[in-house]
């Protein structure tokens, strides 16, 4: 039995927590089962269904708000930064479940950005990816798409979660008891359809889309969109009849299939070369350690051949010590004369001429003026010889 992960992500208001509770109901009414619920939204008041794991349980939305002087937003982000710290244990626990269930079903906060483009959110939606077959399921406000804008707005948004993520995705138009999505299914299989209704909307709108930049705008997207509609499996639901649903689970077992025939397969490729880059990584740094301590990185049997030879290199930090001191003493500093360890610098000025200590501006205030004529007089013209073969060089 392979347990699969559902998780539930739209905007707020599309009725993402009704739709698990009509999940849940349906799995345990129709289906016979009894799903792994859990809920990743710290600031809901009321969770009309019974959870496995509640991340208000472990985390207070309000205490995180006072204790951190943070706003509703920052401190749903934060809330999941601090349940994505034990996320390990959450995985731990629901694999132990592995025989008990057949379904994972999360339910996400209502701010979509809070949990898409957060970290804490890639990480627990990574988390669950890696371990179990997982579909995405983006809830979508039937009533709230009649309009040409408004929808390719979701398509947008759709597209971009499917891309962050790259994982199997389920586009749900909820609450098809108020408004059917037929208009919806025929907008993205039909581009005329939706250069009609963006004409249509144009015209009823004219005074607020005023040159018509945003309807062009939308023409542009919706030709760019046309190949990812054909990618997408479209279900309607209604979360108040529980209409749909039948069909939605059809998507998610399809979507399973996909996933373990192309997703999980692209998603350990990717794996095998982070790890790759990170074992390639790691060599580099290691070689330029090596480097600058003056070790060579070599392989066992080159050592002991190379420990026979007279001339063979150092390995070890102790052996360039023993090699710099074999036959050396070092002197007391103290006892040496001067001429011992007279410094190689060479002075511009003869001794006699100079100061001592170094020389600088204010013992030769004309030091410029010296180092210029210094140079004027070292300085020679170049031959007509030499001149002629630059000459040549060029010319060649």
């Amino acid at each position: 039995m392979t347990l699969s992960t559902i998780i539930c992500i739209g905007m707020a208001g599309s009725g993402k927590t009704t739709f698990m509770q009509r999940l849940n109901s349906y799995f345990r009414s129709s289906k016979k089962e009894v799903p792994y619920v859990i809920n990743l939204d710290p600031a809901v008041l009321i969770v009309p269904y019974g959870c496995n794991i509640d991340i208000r349980d472990s985390i207070k939305y309000n205490k995180v708000m006072e204790t951190y002087g943070l706003g509703p937003n920052g401190a749903i982000v934060t809330s999941l930064n601090l349940f994505s710290t034990k996320i390990d244990q959450v995985i731990k626990l629901v694999e132990t479940k592995n025989d008990k269930y057949e379904h994972v079903i999360i339910d996400t906060p209502g701010q979509i950005e809070c949990f898409v483009w957060s970290a804490s959110g890639a990480i627990i939606t990574e988390s669950f990816a890696s371990t179990f077959p997982t579909v995405i399921a983006y809830i979508i406000d039937t009533p709230r798409n009649t309009n040409p804008t408004t929808f390719m707005s979701n398509m947008l948004y759709a597209c971009s979660i499917l891309y962050k993520t790259k994982l199997p995705m389920i586009i749900v138009f909820n609450k098809t008891d108020v408004k059917k999505e037929d208009f919806a299914r025929e907008w993205m299989t039909d581009f005329e359809a939706f250069q009609t209704a963006i004409m249509n909307d144009q015209e009823s709108n004219e005074s607020a889309n005023g040159s018509g930049y945003m309807n062009s705008l939308i023409n542009s997207m919706s030709l760019m969109l046309e190949e990812f509609y054909s990618q997408l499996d479209v279900v309607g639901v209604s979360s108040y009849t529980g209409d749909g649903f039948d069909s939605f689970l059809k998507a998610v077992d399809d979507k399973v299939i996909e996933y373990e025939t192309y997703y999980k397969q692209e998603r350990e490729r990717i794996l095998r070369e982070k790890e790759a880059k990170e074992k390639k990584r790691k060599e580099k740094s290691l070689s330029g350690l090596m480097k600058d301590l003056g070790l060579n990185d070599k392989s066992s049997g080159d050592s002991k051949k190379q420990e026979n030879n007279n001339n063979s290199e150092v390995e070890v930090i102790s052996d360039i010590e023993e090699d710099e001191n074999d036959g050396f003493v070092e002197p007391d500093i103290e006892e040496t004369t001067d001429n011992e360890f007279k410094s190689q610098r060479e002075y511009t000025f003869p001794e006699n001429d100079r100061l001592e200590g170094e020389i600088t501006d204010k013992s030769y205030p004309d030091l410029q003026k010296r180092y210029q004529a210094a140079f004027e007089s070292q300085a020679k013209p170049a031959s007509s010889s030499v001149a002629e073969d630059i000459a040549k060089y060029i010319r060649q």
